[in-house]
């Protein structure tokens, strides 16, 4: 019998850490950087980029719907000198690296959808299970959950607020 994360009895949530400079939080960075880039330039714009980096190259993939014209070759050569990483000896130069993009629009589909769907039922798992804040939707070009949104401990449950 299938079941899904909002009817399971139990589930099993788990993260990651890694160290500042890891791969990973380099291009969390990036795609970060990307994203503000264009919310700067255009507060509705919409934003799906996945970032991938190894020695001498960084790929930023995604859709994105924006009129913003960001220099995105400058904006992740920045944030990943801004990181440190400036030299070969060190396994990444920002400005030798190759650095390659292919964003492309979001397609129509996807823009209605994300019209129609709350960002709590996007993000449900980080913050309760499904059906906590149904109906209150993010305004396009924020990047904050609902003010009602509860954060979620997979040990406590719901956690509750302090203060």
């Amino acid at each position: 019998m299938a079941t899904s994360f909002g009817s399971s009895q139990s589930f099993l949530l788990t993260s990651e850490s890694v160290t500042e400079g890891h791969p990973d939080k380099v291009c969390d960075q990036v795609s970060d950087a990307v994203l503000d880039g264009m919310l700067s330039q255009d507060a509705h714009a919409r934003v799906a980029c996945e970032t991938a980096i190894t020695k001498g190259l960084c790929v930023v993939i995604g859709e994105v719907t924006t009129h913003a014209d960001l220099d995105i070759q400058r904006t992740i050569r920045d944030t990943i000198r801004g990181i440190g990483y400036n030299l070969e000896e060190i396994g990444f130069d920002a400005d030798h690296a190759l650095i390659q993009v292919y964003l492309k629009e979001q397609s129509p589909d996807i823009a209605a959808s994300v019209d129609q769907q709350s960002l709590c039922d996007i993000i449900s798992p980080y913050f309760a299970p499904a059906g906590i804040c149904p109906g209150h939707h993010i305004k396009p070009g924020t990047r904050q959950p609902p003010s009602n949104a509860v954060p979620f401990s997979p040990r406590k449950g719901v956690v509750p607020a302090s203060g």
